[in-house]
């Protein structure tokens, strides 16, 4: 069978390239085009468009570049009705997704969502749109499907893909000597994977190196992100060349099995940081007048993905103004704290707890070839 899959940031490339190694368990002769990145490529799908090109955040942003934005949608739909898959995946990423579903929809294809939008914490009008326009609806946060029970709508929920890549992940004993790194702990410092958040949150984080001397900090890059980015706002700090500070590109997962801490943009990597184990404080900050247009149409009362979960407060969320030199500095001796720290790891564990089993993905694509061949 043919499948065209959308994804349009660097989580949507992981699970959508365990999703890909899942469908060919089903499907051998699979054959995929893929929006996403070199992970979905890697597993076995030809890349039309690199997420590198796609990921723009927030309102003003997203306005700024409309005119790329459209003819992004143009080329995706002229490329769909080329390539006539016998299902469109699309993972995340809604502003563009659920636009493309929709006019998929209206072409006859069929339509599957992975990922649902977070439409329970705002546009919850999207229902409809979603009701009209998707087929099959995968969900992976334990609460959403209460969400659209009520508005009679059935999904799925099987677990969260991120349990099937961290559960049974080895640790890398060669992450301290490959780095040349000290024996002092490590703090990550994990700044997004958007230019955007890097250039508004990394430089926050870095005044830390000063304040906590006893420590080493390693910046998480992200792979779509150009290294001189990071290294201008290094220089810009002072920090260029500095003993306890160090850049790690593809290895996330890696320094995070050996982090005693972490600085966190709001996101997936929340999420991951928490499975790991790892105490974490999580910082947000976008432009002002974004951060005003969102405080009016949220309806959420955290942002991170872990306090939502477990719906309380179990890390400390600084947001906008909030994210400044002091209020990081406080929140990181706290998670530093022997008590806190411990505190924290066991809600962790209470959180995992609620993500289900491993083996998602191959559930997952389970479902979708026996949707597709009118399996019941």
């Amino acid at each position: 069978m043919k499948y065209y899959v959308i994804a349009g940031e660097a989580s949507g490339d992981l699970h959508g390239s365990n999703l890909i190694r899942a469908i060919h368990q089903f499907d051998a002769a699979a054959n995929l085009q893929i929006w996403g990145g070199d992970l979905m490529e890697a597993a076995g799908g030809k890349l039309r468009m690199h997420y590198r090109n796609l990921a723009f955040m927030g309102f003003v942003e997203v306005a700024r570049n409309i005119r790329i934005i459209a003819k992004n949608l143009k080329f995706c739909k002229q490329d769909i009705l080329d390539f006539q898959p016998d299902a469109l995946i699309l993972i995340d990423y809604p502003g563009f997704n659920l636009r493309i579903a929709t006019w998929a929809k209206k072409q006859g294809f069929k339509v599957i969502y992975y990922i649902s939008p977070t439409i329970w914490a705002w546009h919850t009008s999207r229902i409809h749109q979603i009701k009209k326009a998707v087929d099959q609806m995968f969900v992976i946060l334990p609460f959403e499907p209460a969400f659209y029970e009520k508005y009679d709508y059935p999904v799925q929920y099987l677990g969260h893909p991120l349990i099937d890549v961290i559960s049974h992940r080895p640790k890398s004993d060669s992450f301290l000597q490959k780095h040349q790194l000290s024996p002092a702990p490590i703090i990550a410092l994990l700044p997004g994977s958007r230019k955007q958040e890097i250039s508004k949150l990394l430089a926050e984080m870095l005044k830390m190196v000063s304040l906590f001397p006893d420590y080493q900090f390693i910046i998480a890059a992200a792979p779509a992100i150009e290294k001189k980015i990071y290294e201008e706002i290094i220089q810009q700090q002072d920090l260029t060349n500095h003993a306890r500070l160090h850049v790690v590109y593809h290895q996330t997962y890696d320094l995070l099995q050996h982090a005693h801490a972490a600085l966190v943009t709001s996101g997936t990597a929340t999420l991951e940081t928490a499975l790991f184990k790892v105490p974490q404080v999580v910082c947000y900050k976008t432009s002002a007048l974004t951060f005003a247009i969102a405080r009016q149409l949220v309806n959420i009362s955290y942002i991170s993905l872990v306090n939502l979960i477990a719906n309380k407060v179990v890390v400390k969320e600084l947001l906008q103004e909030q994210m400044n030199t002091d209020n990081l500095q406080l929140a990181l001796q706290e998670i530093l704290n022997p008590i806190y720290r411990k505190e924290m790891k066991i809600e962790y564990t209470k959180i995992e707890q609620q993500l289900g089993e491993s083996g998602v993905a191959t559930r997952i694509a389970g479902k979708i070839w026996s949707f597709l061949n009118h399996i019941n």
